[in-house]
């Protein structure tokens, strides 16, 4: 069976490089799609994972992602009549979605967002099954025009696709210059160009006066921020100079995570993965609470924050008593992580029986 996997954003990358090892030894030949995007084409390249680049990124406005997206379409056609897939599988990718369903050919759609509203109406209702974590009720996603026997949900987060028997790699403390003797607190700013943010966040990306507080509360501290974009790296760094360490490239995400004593972020991947580590994790994401976000809150895996005096206040009390705080969170994240299956079985198995 032919399989064509469209990778988008780093967590795609992550989840879909897993995916492939898997349908690879199951006998299937697989195909991956991607587009011309920072941290995705660094990261593919990073996981050695080969990608066809189709199209790129829409960039922060409604037009230039229409235009965008647009002529992806029509690109992906072409992919489709050189590789003749069998099947298709995103993580609710308009472009492949759309391209499946004008060319007869099953699409997977997999996603964890329904507050991504604009991509989940163009994808979900496209496809042939929606594959979902547990933790989202059915009723999040036929409200957007699929019937509930077309959704399957498997028992854990995505981030634990890539997490099972994660070994993490000691040497991004030499490849960041960290210092092992001081703690490193570990930002992630929000997707300010996404279209569920458009229009809802402010120039300046909201991890500043946290970043700003602890700077003038502590100075053994290292910060590490890990941006999405080069605008992000731009404005980092030249608020903060070499106060901080800004990454201008991607970096091994969870190695990272294993070795930072908190994170905060204002998006949903990496304070997932931050979560299921046991690292201390504090969101300051500017949006509504979404669901997964929810569910790691009622876990007391994630605290959420988003005024800035009261993030730093929670984040040092974390560092003063960081030996207890650590043991704890990570008590909390093996009882739940003890309890999950392999997403990427349930996953796999799903291909396989679209072609039957």
């Amino acid at each position: 069976m032919k399989v064509l996997i469209d990778i988008l954003t780093p967590k795609q990358c992550m989840l879909f490089s897993k995916l492939s090892e898997n349908l690879e030894e199951r006998g299937h030949q697989v195909f991956k799609t991607t587009r011309k995007y920072r941290e995705v084409n660094q990261l593919l390249s990073l996981k050695k994972v080969d990608a066809i680049v189709v199209g790129e990124h829409g960039g922060g406005t409604l037009s230039e992602k229409l235009r965008a997206s647009s002529r992806r379409i029509l690109e992906l056609a072409a992919v489709f009549e050189d590789i003749k897939p069998d099947v298709t599988v995103s993580f609710s990718s308009p472009e492949m979605a759309r391209a499946a369903y004008g060319l007869k050919v099953p699409h997977i759609c997999i996603n964890d967002s329904p507050h991504a509203e604009a991509v989940a109406r163009l994808t979900v209702p496209l496809s042939e099954e929606l594959m979902t974590p547990m933790v989202i009720p059915k009723s999040a996603w036929t409200r957007f025009g699929i019937g509930p026997e077309r959704i399957v949900r498997y028992n854990a987060l995505d981030p634990w696709a890539w997490l099972r028997g994660f070994e993490p790699d000691e040497g991004i403390v030499d490849e960041l210059g960290m210092d092992t003797t001081k703690p490193v607190v570990t930002f992630r700013p929000e997707e300010t160009f996404a279209a569920y943010l458009l229009g809802k966040t402010r120039n300046e990306t909201s991890v500043v006066p946290i970043i700003d507080g602890l700077l003038d509360a502590r100075h053994d501290l290292q910060i590490v921020a890990v941006p999405r974009y080069d605008e992000h790296v731009r404005s980092l760094k030249g608020i903060f100079k070499d106060r901080i360490f800004v990454a201008k490239s991607v970096v091994d995400g969870p190695s990272l995570l294993h070795r930072s004593a908190v994170f905060i972020g204002a998006g949903g991947t990496m304070s997932a993965e931050a979560a299921l580590l046991g690292v201390p994790t504090f969101s300051c994401y500017p949006g509504e609470s979404f669901l997964v976000e929810r569910y790691l809150i009622r876990k007391k895996l994630v605290v959420r924050e988003t005024d800035p005096e009261k993030i730093v206040a929670m984040i040092l009390n974390i560092l003063d008593n960081y030996d207890h705080e650590k043991r704890k969170w990570r008590k909390r994240a093996l009882k739940l992580v003890s309890t999950y299956e392999d997403p990427i079985k349930v996953i796999a198995e799903e291909v396989e029986n679209t072609d039957k």
